[in-house]
């Protein structure tokens, strides 16, 4: 055989071994994403410490303010999709 039909020769093959590992660490990195369930994977629940809050009667243009405490007793990330708001119940 001549040299350069030998050159043509190799140049024909294919890595088909480097293709073969590039599908194996594509399939792992799939698989790591699919399963990042921490994030997140759980059902979450809310807690509040106190259900209703009484100031009594409040004047006009005072603020008063007040803290609550908010738990997540679920096994998932609480995440709000949109700002909490507080609903008035009595008074205005």
């Amino acid at each position: 055989m001549s040299k350069k039909h030998q050159r043509q020769k190799q140049r024909k093959s294919f890595p088909w071994s480097l293709v073969a590992i590039g599908g194996i660490l594509l399939l792992i990195a799939a698989f790591f994403i699919s399963n990042q369930g921490g994030a997140g994977g759980g059902t979450p629940s809310i807690v509040v410490d106190q259900q209703k809050i009484d100031y009594g009667d409040v004047k006009f243009g005072v603020e008063k303010t007040f803290a609550i405490k908010v738990t997540n007793t679920g096994d998932g990330t609480l995440r709000f999709k949109e700002e909490p708001y507080i609903e008035v119940l009595e008074g205005c």
